[in-house]
């Protein structure tokens, strides 16, 4: 390991004197280097392939596996990044947004939960939230160390929750820190170590709608395949009819990081000029085509809801870590 056990594991404070989160993977993980990202097109491939065998044998008994993978030399690419920031509204810089990171990673997160060790069933998960810690600005010459692992399963009212952490280091520093929490609807499966809800899963608030959004927009199934293609991430519940029937849903999905992203952009930018936590739970789906409004707050918070609904898609904030 190119980092310290001490260096990867102390806790940061935040200006206001609150502790963010420690770095590293839990006590015990063993570290699996790969030799390049995997991408999501082989990775969705493999999660079919290997829900059909769950399908017809039964599964065995297992924990969350005690592995944290890991790719060096990850880059971004400029013309890549070009299409997200025009997708999402972000300013046309060589910074890479807090969004833009997340895409980047995401693969070698997803390569965790499509291992034969994984306990979950991957086709299904439900994304509900997500933070991300923005600890410093990453920009496009940067050449990064990407690592991602699985925790922390907890009881869920509909099933079961496993946080996906990535971290991205540049250096010897975390510059970003991101965990997506997905819930496996159903019973919990035999042999999977769980602790207890956290106080928001166990009882979920109620969200006011601002009485005027600050923006109104059009969701179509050619944004979310504009986002596919800049993401990589051609889920079926997002870009067929026919898949996301499959799982439940009339009609297509739009993609919640891409509502999330959309989200972050629209917040004032001097919040994101410095380091900062950007926190999101979604809510109802966003079927499309859709309308929806947005609308933000002064102090960083945003909501995401129908226009004509009035159902909420999306809750966050952005606060200085």
């Amino acid at each position: 390991m190119s980092e310290s056990e001490p260096a990867r594991r102390r806790a940061r404070t935040s200006r206001g004197g609150r502790p963010a989160t420690s770095s590293g993977p839990p006590a015990g993980y063993r570290e699996e280097r790969l030799a390049r990202m995997p991408t999501l097109a082989s990775l969705y491939a493999k999660a079919v392939g290997r829900t059909g065998r769950l399908v017809l044998t039964k599964p065995r008994a297992r924990d969350l596996p005690a592995i944290a993978l890991r790719v060096d030399g990850v880059r971004a690419e400029a013309a890549h990044l070009a299409d997200y920031q025009h997708l999402v509204g972000e300013p046309g810089t060589d910074t890479l947004p807090a969004g833009y990171v997340h895409i980047l990673a995401f693969p070698l997160a997803m390569a965790v939960m499509v291992r034969e060790d994984f306990p979950l069933q991957v086709l299904g998960l439900v994304h509900v939230a997500n933070r991300v810690e923005q600890r410093r600005a990453l920009e496009l010459h940067d050449a990064v160390t990407v690592r991602a692992w699985a925790q922390d399963a907890r009881r869920h009212r509909r099933g079961v929750t496993v946080d996906l952490v990535v971290e991205v280091t540049a250096g010897e520093e975390v510059a970003w820190r991101g965990v997506s929490t997905y819930l496996a609807k159903g019973r919990i499966p035999a042999g999977l170590t769980v602790g207890e809800p956290t106080t928001r899963e166990h009882e979920p608030g109620e969200t006011a709608i601002p009485s005027a959004p600050t923006a109104v927009w059009r969701l179509t199934a050619r944004d979310t395949a504009r986002y596919a293609e800049v993401s990589g991430d051609r889920n079926p519940i997002h870009v067929s009819r026919l898949g996301a029937r499959l799982f439940g849903f009339r009609r297509p999905i739009a993609h919640g990081m891409d509502t999330a992203a959309r989200a972050l952009a629209g917040t004032p930018a001097p919040l994101r000029r410095k380091p900062f936590a950007w926190s999101v739970e979604f809510g109802r789906p966003v079927l499309l085509p859709a309308t929806v409004a947005y609308a933000t707050t002064p102090d960083g918070g945003f909501v995401l809801w129908g226009r004509r609904s009035g159902a909420v898609h999306l809750t966050g904030s952005i606060t200085p870590l």
